[in-house]
């Protein structure tokens, strides 16, 4: 049974979602406020997270950047706030969708069972991807099956998404692909955002591995057509 932690300060609402999740067979955890979603998350291993940004105490953008420096799991962030620039803002942090209120339980159901599908889905064809379960280029190793990044032997924090559109392009190397291509073999046809996210995270995982990213040795711009992986 898949466990899924909400983190949301209306109970009202958290209780709806937590018995159509019960229902479609998930076990579910509701916290109210950041700081208790945080301590829940050191005590208790969950599959998936869904997360309110307008919380007491710690906000749901400040969650999201513990978890990400801790958790490899979807995060569903949900929000009254429709304006582009939180969505823009918390897709950039490693949030894998957003979602707007007021919405529906069902779609809720659907978009946690999608993003708990493709997670399972990514591990599976990274783990498997060739030979050997690492890939080192120079000075950057990527260990697939354990998802870890070390730059000239030091260790470097991914967030999942940059995890997996790093591992992509190398293990696609040389091959130019459009931000179009990238959201849609990382992110998926029915993830809400646009190609804007790609480069959001392409200048976030720049920044962990290029000695200067302003100019990179490892992800190249190809201008008018994308990115690609330089080997």
């Amino acid at each position: 049974m898949k466990s899924i932690l909400i983190v949301e300060d209306d109970h009202s609402i958290a209780d709806l979602q937590k018995d159509y999740l019960e229902l479609s067979g998930f076990s579910v955890r509701i916290v109210h406020s950041g700081t208790d979603g945080l301590k829940a998350l050191e005590k208790e291993t969950f599959h998936l997270i869904i997360l309110d940004i307008m919380l007491p105490g710690m906000d749901g953008f400040e969650l999201l950047k513990i978890i990400r420096e801790k958790e490899d799991i979807p995060v569903l962030l949900v929000s009254a706030r429709a304006e582009e620039i939180y969505k823009i803002k918390g897709l950039g942090l490693g949030a894998d969708d957003y979602i707007t209120k007021p919405f529906s339980s069902g779609e809720l159901v659907a978009r946690v069972q999608a993003h708990l599908n493709k997670f399972e889905r990514m591990k599976e064809r990274f783990g498997k991807g060739d030979d050997g379960s690492k890939i080192v280029v120079r000075g950057l190793e990527v260990q697939k099956e354990a998802r870890r990044v070390f730059i000239d032997g030091k260790e470097v924090t991914m967030a999942h998404k940059e995890f997996d559109l790093l591992l992509f392009l190398l293990q696609n190397a040389n091959r130019v692909f459009s931000k179009d291509e990238l959201f849609e073999r990382i992110w998926g046809m029915d993830a809400l955002g646009d190609a804007s996210t790609v480069t959001v995270h392409i200048a976030r995982i720049r920044e962990k591995i290029e000695e200067n990213p302003s100019k990179p040795q490892y992800i190249g711009t190809v201008w008018g057509s994308g990115y690609r992986f330089i080997v």
